[in-house]
């Protein structure tokens, strides 16, 4: 018997998630929110509508809905953001209620320039897929946005988070998944950022193993992921002559690196159980990673694997992660479930330990890495994208 293909089962799992856990009331403020993760039904995510924008795209070229259907979707989708989201200047708030579109009320939340951008960047996809209509509501969200309320001039940096009551607070002061904020930031056709700005972050070489690359506070490896779904940096340098791409493919050689010498004699981690990232665990969310850390991280590498890792990294180390998803689906039954793989497990704590839920964001890496893995296809629509190209000439990156 042929064995089943596991990046047909996992991309298909992950597309049902994006498809399934969403507000279906086209008489709600909410329609097409997505949750934030399958265990909540309250809580909507504006970085897992990004990816289920996205998704949708994938979902209409597999086969698995009709164009029609995709269309659907992503116009109201489109149409909740411009009309009924809460926001501060066009960023949203991170956490919404699935029903009204306002704020969570029962979290303490800001307006988040990262989940706005990943949720801009999958506009970007359905924009350049289905063109028209769909790309005139991204441009009125797109132009909407004054970047410069989350730009601290005094050190060349963004924000972090936003709200009306403190201001601007925390930095995006090191390397990690900002990426496409300094694209789709300098592009703005209305309150633009300067092109400086993508010289105010730290650029921090780390080594680990045989393996030095610029490295993110706590090593997380969806820092080397998450733009990277949506940017095809494998083609360009930037302005200093870094190599994004390349150094992605350190870092998640070095995250298996670790599992594979495993310092602290871990009984989850080895050669196939790699990919130390942000997910939940059995003591609720984490975020472990690659080290060394910098000295502010309390490292939390307790034995929690989760399968987005790897996934994430599949257009990095496609052999290495192909073997860990196949090891995952052939070794640990408990780890599936209804949209592929379940967010984590650990087999540190007794008895051994299986999420049974997932998380949108580890379900979106996994679903665009996949694609992109097997046919470029976000990389192409995106990098199409007038705005992405004018922020990538811009910030002077160019084709190797």
């Amino acid at each position: 018997m042929e064995k089943p293909n596991i990046l047909d089962l996992e991309a298909k799992g992950c597309f049902d998630f994006f498809w399934n856990e969403v507000n279906t009331d086209k008489n709600s403020n909410g329609y097409g929110l997505i949750l934030d993760q399958s265990a909540n039904k309250e809580v909507a995510s504006i970085a897992a509508v990004g990816f289920g924008l996205t998704a949708i795209v994938i979902g209409i070229e597999r086969g698995w809905i009709t164009r029609e259907e995709g269309y659907e979707r992503t116009k109201g989708t489109l149409e909740t953001f411009l009309n009924h989201v809460e926001h501060e200047a066009g960023f949203f708030y991170h956490f919404l209620n699935m029903e009204t579109a306002k704020k969570y009320e029962k979290f303490n939340d800001c307006a988040s320039i990262i989940d706005t951008t990943l949720f801009l960047n999958g506009a970007i996809t359905s924009a350049e897929y289905f063109e028209g209509e769909i790309k005139e509501l991204f441009e009125k969200i797109y132009e909407r946005i004054d970047w410069t309320i989350y730009y601290d001039e005094s050190v060349n940096q963004y924000y972090m988070g936003y709200t009306p009551e403190t201001g601007g607070f925390h930095h995006w002061e090191t390397y990690a998944e900002q990426m496409t904020q300094y694209v789709l930031g300098v592009a703005a056709p209305n309150h633009p950022v300067p092109v400086k700005i993508y010289d105010g972050f730290e650029r921090k070489s780390a080594k680990y193993g045989p393996y030095e690359y610029i490295n993110a506070p706590g090593g997380a490896l969806f820092v080397h992921q998450f733009s990277h779904a949506f940017i095809d940096f494998k083609n360009y340098l930037d302005s200093d002559g870094i190599d994004w791409f390349e150094n992605s493919v350190k870092a998640s050689l070095a995250s298996r690196h670790y599992s594979i010498e495993n310092p602290n004699g871990m009984k989850t981690y080895h050669e196939n159980a790699w990919g130390l990232t942000a997910c939940a665990s059995p003591n609720g969310y984490i975020v472990p990673g690659t080290p060394p850390f910098y000295p502010t991280v309390n490292p939390v590498n307790e034995g929690t694997v989760p399968p987005c890792g790897a996934a994430g990294s599949i257009v990095f180390t496609p052999e290495e992660s192909i073997a860990a998803l196949e090891y995952y689906y052939e070794n640990h039954p408990k780890l599936w479930g209804e949209y592929g793989f379940w967010d984590a497990y650990n087999l540190d704590v007794e008895p051994a330990w299986y999420a049974e839920h997932v998380i949108g964001i580890d379900k979106g890496i996994t679903l665009l890495m996949l694609e992109n893995h097997r046919s470029g296809l976000v990389w192409d629509l995106y990098m199409k994208n007038e705005y992405v190209q004018r922020g990538i000439d811009l910030l002077g990156w160019k084709k190797k």
